[in-house]
Parts: structure tokens; C-alpha cells; sequence
């Protein structure tokens, strides 16, 4: 292989073989073709979403109405008033019999336990363990044998509001 030729005036002249180059290009080109990996496309999920709602027909009979647990604080921050949908409680004790009575002692699939929600709406002002105490009340107890007993798993908050609104 000769790359340099001599000119009359003495001068090397360098020819670039393009054979080698070009089977370079194709062995890159086989290279990336072979490792190239085919992704589906970005937001292509398979996802099976549940059927809609009958919007007519009559509620569950089973089902409980919405329980609203609304907690009035005095300006201590200490509780001045403990209600459930109307219904005034002196104490957490009260709350959590009340909560028991509702709820019952059925457990598992489809029961009343599985699907009752509490919504809390406390005053701004109202100290946290008292909130605490709420949510210890309406979600369970422990029993004469020391287990825990589960009432109501899916709580959550209203917005918070000035104490006296």
C-alpha cells in the first residue's frame, strides 16, 4: 500500500484510500443498527380503568352517610365542643362507643367497616393532640385481649377555619 508519490517538483503528494473508510462507516452502521433497542411509545399504558357509575338509581342501603366529626376550640386551644353529623359527644370516650356502635364487629370485603370515612373539620387553633385524640376515637381500640381493633381507616380534613366559624 502506498500512500506518499513523488511529484516532478519533489513535493510528497498523500492520497487518502476511501476503501477502508468506507467499510469502517458500515461496520459502525451494522453496529448501531444491532444494538438498537425499539421502546414502546412515551404514555402508551396499559391501563384498565373501571367502568362508570350508574349516575341513576338509589343509594346502597348499606352504605353509611358521610360521618363529619366537627371539633370547636376554645381560646386555650382545648376542645369546647365534639360533634359527629349533629350529634354532640362530651368526651372521647363517648365518641369512640358511639363510632363502636355504628360500625359493629362485621370485618372484611363489603363490610361497613371497610368502607366508612370520617371527615375531620377542626378549628385552626385547636391543639394537635386533641386532633390526635379524634382520630384515635373514630379509628379504633384495643380490646380485653390486647388486640387492635381497626373502626374506620379512611380519615381526612377539611380545610382548616378560624376558631368561632
Amino acid at each position: 500500500m502506498r500512500i506518499r508519490h513523488s511529484t516532478k517538483s519533489g513535493e510528497t503528494k498523500v492520497e487518502i484510500q476511501m476503501t477502508p473508510m468506507i467499510d469502517i462507516v458500515f461496520q459502525l452502521l451494522v453496529f448501531f443498527i444491532m444494538t438498537f433497542k425499539i421502546v414502546s411509545q412515551e404514555g402508551d399504558f396499559n391501563i384498565k380503568m373501571p367502568l362508570a357509575a350508574p349516575s341513576e338509581g338509589l343509594p346502597d342501603d348499606d352504605a353509611l352517610p358521610p360521618m363529619k366529626v366537627r371539633l370547636r376550640a376554645d381560646a386555650g386551644g382545648n376542645p369546647a365542643g365534639i360533634m359527629l353529623n349533629d350529634k354532640a359527644f362530651s368526651d372521647w370516650r363517648s365518641l369512640n362507643d358511639y363510632m363502636i356502635g355504628i360500625i359493629g364487629n362485621e370485618r372484611g370485603p363489603g363490610s361497613i367497616q371497610e368502607t366508612a370515612e370520617v371527615e375531620l373539620d377542626c378549628d385552626y387553633n385547636l391543639r394537635y393532640e386533641h386532633v390526635v385524640n379524634a382520630i384515635t376515637a373514630v379509628s379504633g381500640f384495643v380490646d380485653d385481649s390486647g388486640s387492635i381493633v381497626k373502626l374506620v381507616e379512611k380519615i381526612k380534613f377539611a380545610p382548616p377555619r378560624p376558631a368561632g366559624s
